[in-house]
């Protein structure tokens, strides 16, 4: 019994649409996992040293963010800093290594890694070289060094918002520099043990 052109041609699409489909589920699978259960980030910069250093790799849980829950204090998160526009799932759709990638396109620097200091309704002071939460002051042994950043000012953190600053007080770009963090804005959490 020999095999006709048809047949061997018939065999070779079938076999490159059954890699094609289990490709595409790869993807697709990729793409899901990245945009709503976890997600790879780095530390760019100094900002949560000692806690975190320049360059580390760091995983996210993005559960947070996909049933928009509110984190606890002392999360660290991954935040947008684009605190001004809203975000969209376009957003986390083309945020996705994979999908930067594929597009060639250079990655912002966006997302910024805090730890969340206030949330909704508290009162922030910074005064004495220290954090005041609803008038206590906060007990932060992870802190780098002693904060200089002091203000006359009460911050209170409206709904639906979180405050956050840098373990290094002194060299971080944070909610006293950009304003409150929507919660959409949690992009995840990264819990330490």
């Amino acid at each position: 019994m020999r095999c006709g052109k048809e047949d061997v041609w018939v065999k070779i699409v079938r076999e490159v649409l059954g890699w094609a489909g289990s490709i595409g589920i790869s993807f697709a699978l990729v793409l899901f996992i990245g945009i709503f259960v976890f997600q790879p980030y780095k530390v760019d910069g100094h900002s949560m040293d000692p806690t975190l250093q320049d360059e580390q790799r760091i995983y996210i849980s993005k559960l947070t963010h996909t049933f928009a829950k509110e984190p606890a204090y002392g999360d660290i998160v991954v935040i947008d800093s684009r605190v001004d526009r809203p975000r969209t799932f376009k957003d986390s759709f083309m945020e996705q290594p994979v999908i930067q990638w594929i597009a060639g396109s250079a990655k912002e620097k966006t997302f910024f890694v805090k730890r969340v200091i206030g949330k909704a309704g508290d009162v922030l002071e910074f005064k004495d070289h220290q954090v005041y939460r609803n008038g206590q002051v906060l007990s932060e042994p992870y802190l780098k060094e002693t904060m200089q950043f002091v203000s006359d000012k009460k911050w209170t953190v409206p709904e639906g918002h979180v405050f956050v600053m840098g373990d290094n007080r002194n060299d971080s770009w944070d909610s006293r520099n950009i304003g409150f963090i929507p919660l959409d804005h949690v992009m995840g959490v990264k819990k330490l043990p």
